[in-house]
């Protein structure tokens, strides 16, 4: 018998509980597994992210890339080849180094944290000439990184899961092009997929993916007012196909490396801030098109009625169930805990079928996202349903931007930012070239707040000084606290 589930908890107040109760009681996953840092994803968590797989491969594969699957390890050889990148990651990498009876490996092999060095190794065997490019790749897999910062379900883990796509061009101009065609799928899916608003920023030169010529990333706010990075897009140059000797033989006939871009769109740390941006104190509210399940169905059996409202909630749920992802939920529960449970869930739409609803041929439909109670004629249900799944995100898109617009601030004196909490901060400052690392670290240890970059969707002319060292500003950064 599950727990009692009625769920109201103030979200924006005590975030930190809400979520940690929300993983908990919606069955999103279960952390006693019994190594740290891992934990097992269950039944909605995962047929959410599958449904968020599915969106993002179908975009990726629509811009010209082809899925392929690597091995889940590496060689060591492999990482040594480019110097910042195995510097950037040994540290949080897992080895494998023996097998059966403590039979050492000749080689050890890491469990990918990242896989640069698994693609690049076999774009050195496919890329011959320029009409095999451009090259455009990606996986779906599991990356292993032995995180040291305090761990938190599908926030920051041992193991996430995430889409990585890998992109070899002959020119330098395709591949920052490239970049900008990833911004850009990160719109067409963080926001207007799932609903979750954020900024995409160049990354300071400091704090750039190890290998990296530039780093772009976007940010988005969770409702403690801390930012996590969500999607990332990586402008390598040729700092990977050097030492991969990933190269192309021109139309002239010579012989020239590659330019390479990376993207890594997290599912797992999506799926986190999905639940977070749209939840409220009851729970949990997934946009439509990728809520587990979008319809529940919830009869109501009066004593000497329940075979003809259970006949037609069959027949109804099998009807639906031909274009929408519908459940029957027949448990034996009292009405009132069959509804906090779906609300907790987050199911989009409820439908209260009685004896009076089958004698009327209509339902009670409940909307998760208002709240709001209404009668539907059974023939109008279909087109109601399909209505009603556009307006929910349409709704949730438009709060969630609300908020997010609200929580940027402008800040002109350096003693403000320590009284500055749940916030972007817009500043200007002296450079993101490495003439600025030491305001960063100025900011960083005073406040807690760290540079998260220069906006890339909207050009902001720096004005005045530095808000550290004084010197004359060159850019506009915004400043935020991390998870």
């Amino acid at each position: 018998m599950q727990e009692k589930v009625t769920f109201n908890i103030d979200k924006n107040k005590n975030f930190s509980e809400w979520y940690t109760e929300i993983v908990k009681r919606a069955e999103l996953a279960d952390l006693r597994y019994n190594i740290k840092g891992f934990l097992v994803f269950q039944p909605f968590s995962v047929l959410t992210m599958e449904l968020m797989y599915s969106l993002y491969e179908k975009k990726l594969q629509e811009k010209g890339h082809l899925p392929y699957w690597y091995p889940a390890v590496i060689p060591a050889s492999n990482f040594l080849k480019e110097k910042e990148h195995v510097k950037g990651f040994s540290p949080d990498v897992f080895w494998v180094t023996s097998y059966g009876d403590n039979q050492k490996l000749e080689e050890p092999l890491a469990l990918r944290p990242t896989s640069e060095t698994a693609f690049y190794q076999m774009f050195s065997l496919w890329i011959r000439s320029y009409k095999d490019l451009p090259f455009k790749t990606y996986q779906r897999a599991q990356v292993w990184r032995n995180e040291t910062k305090a761990t938190r379900p599908f926030i920051r883990s041992r193991e996430f899961y995430w889409i990585e796509a890998h992109d070899a061009f002959s020119t330098l101009e395709e591949a920052e092009a490239q970049v900008k065609e990833d911004m850009e799928t990160t719109k067409e899916m963080l926001h207007d997929e799932f609903g979750i608003p954020f900024i995409f920023f160049k990354r300071p030169q400091w704090d750039k993916f190890a290998g990296a010529v530039n780093t772009y990333a976007a940010d988005t706010l969770m409702p403690d007012g801390k930012v996590i990075q969500q999607p990332s897009t990586h402008l390598l140059g040729q700092n990977f196909s050097k030492p991969f000797d990933v190269k192309f033989k021109d139309k002239d006939g010579s012989d020239k490396y590659c330019f390479i871009t990376c993207y890594g769109p997290a599912i797992s740390r999506i799926f986190a801030s999905l639940i977070s941006v749209h939840g409220d104190d009851n729970g949990l509210i997934f946009p439509f098109k990728i809520a587990p399940f979008q319809i529940v169905i919830v009869p109501v059996l009066i004593k000497g009625k329940e075979k003809e409202v259970l006949k037609k909630a069959k027949e109804l749920q099998k009807k639906l169930a031909e274009k929408f992802r519908t459940y029957l939920d027949l448990r034996e529960e009292n009405m009132g805990e069959k509804f906090y449970h779906w609300e907790m869930k987050g199911i989009p739409i409820r439908l209260e079928l009685g004896p009076k609803e089958v004698k009327s041929s209509e339902v009670t439909l409940f909307r998760r996202d208002t709240q709001k109670k209404e009668k539907v004629k059974l023939k109008d249900l279909f087109k109601k349903i399909e209505k009603i799944g556009e307006d929910l995100t349409k709704n949730l898109i438009k709060k969630a931007d609300d908020e997010f617009k609200n929580n940027i601030v402008n800040i002109k004196n350096f003693s403000e930012l320590k009284k500055i909490n749940g916030k972007f901060v817009r500043v200007n400052f002296c450079s993101i070239d490495k003439d600025g690392e030491k305001c960063a670290e100025k900011i960083e240890k005073e406040t807690e707040l760290e540079v998260r970059g220069v906006r890339m969707d909207v050009k902001e002319k720096a004005s005045g000084k530095c808000i550290v060292c004084g010197k004359e500003a060159k850019e506009v950064v915004y400043l935020a606290k991390p998870y």
